[in-house]
């Protein structure tokens, strides 16, 4: 780790450091962070200079460059995440008329009920599979009677 170029070394580098570490590893909130480390804002201030430094990239490149050395690279590690999350309609800076979104808070209250009460939207009469001219059943199962 980098030693600045002002002040002087710091007594409690190692325990930042897991510091850094612990709030990665768990998830957990700067705040949270067990007093053991250090107070959290120090923590994250010596996080924040580390990384404007580029130091963990630094650290990466250099882990890496070692086990090329040692012949262990492993791809196996690259890994891309295509998860999605859907946001709020208010986050994707949609804005509804409150009418509306009283309507819309109506309905889903409605249709909870509804769930809950165990009908669904597909008992509703005329709304089973269609046969289509060709005598087969519309139905994407393809159980339907007609079928075959």
């Amino acid at each position: 780790m980098p030693i600045g170029e002002y002040g002087p070394y710091p007594e409690r580098l190692r325990q930042q450091f897991e510091g850094v570490i612990w709030r990665f590893k768990t998830g957990g909130q700067w705040r949270e962070m067990p007093t053991e480390f250090g107070a959290w804002s120090t923590v994250h201030n010596r996080f924040r200079q580390w990384r404007d430094a580029g130091v963990f990239r630094a650290l990466m490149e250099g882990v890496i460059a070692q086990a090329a050395k040692r012949g262990e690279v492993d791809l196996s590690l690259v890994s891309i995440d295509s998860t999605t999350a859907r946001a709020h309609h208010d986050a994707a800076g949609t804005h509804l008329d409150e009418d509306v979104l009283t309507a819309l808070e109506k309905a889903a209250a409605e249709a909870e009920k509804a769930r809950s009460k165990g009908a669904t939207a597909t008992n509703k009469p005329g709304s089973g599979p269609k046969a289509t001219l060709s005598g087969r059943s519309d139905d994407a199962s393809g159980d339907g009677a007609n079928s075959g």
